[in-house]
């Protein structure tokens, strides 16, 4: 099995509803978003996929997100905009767009800090 990772970041702010804590509060995060691709078979080119097509799809959905109040999106209007369900967001997004028979999106990681992070994967 392969397994490429790029990495990128976003800054946005929410708040966490039903939460207890400073978290409750409006705030901000200097996100970083790792994004984990899979694969059994490379290309004839000895590659799994390109680097390129990867950056561009999470480009594209790191644009919707970036600079954003994330509790105004439309998607998390009644979801709360936790790590949790940031990852689950860029995962079902990127999956949309870049699986395929050969390739899978296989785990999101959305860093908030640098000691605090949410994965999100399927099996």
């Amino acid at each position: 099995m392969y397994e490429l990772k790029i990495i990128t970041h976003m800054a946005c702010a929410h708040q966490l509803r039903e939460f207890e804590g400073r978290c409750e509060n409006l705030h901000g995060h200097n996100w970083k978003i790792e994004v984990f691709v899979t694969g059994e078979e490379l290309e004839p080119n000895g590659i799994l996929i390109d680097f390129k097509r990867i950056k561009t799809a999470t480009g594209k959905v790191i644009d919707e997100l970036d600079h954003k109040f994330l509790n105004d999106m439309e998607v998390f209007k009644e979801v709360n905009p936790s790590s949790e369900n940031i990852a689950h967001y860029i995962f079902r997004a990127l999956a949309d767009a870049l699986n395929s028979e050969k390739v899978r999106v296989s785990r999101i990681t959305a860093w908030e800090s640098d000691t605090a992070c949410a994965s999100y994967t399927e099996p």
